[in-house]
């Protein structure tokens, strides 16, 4: 068993793979989830200036 451990190395076809699963959880997520008027409030919104 310890000499499989060694053959097996990270490929760039992996990391694209995991990137396109990143990518597509995040999507999932946010379709599901819908959280637009918070991202909007929070991102876009400029703060109402305090008043005294």
């Amino acid at each position: 068993m310890a000499g499989l451990a060694s053959k097996i190395r990270v490929q760039p076809t992996d990391v694209k793979a995991a990137a396109m699963w990143g990518v597509t959880a995040v999507t999932g997520a946010l379709y599901l989830t819908q959280p637009w008027g918070w991202l909007k409030r929070t991102f876009l919104e400029k703060p109402e200036p305090e008043q005294k």
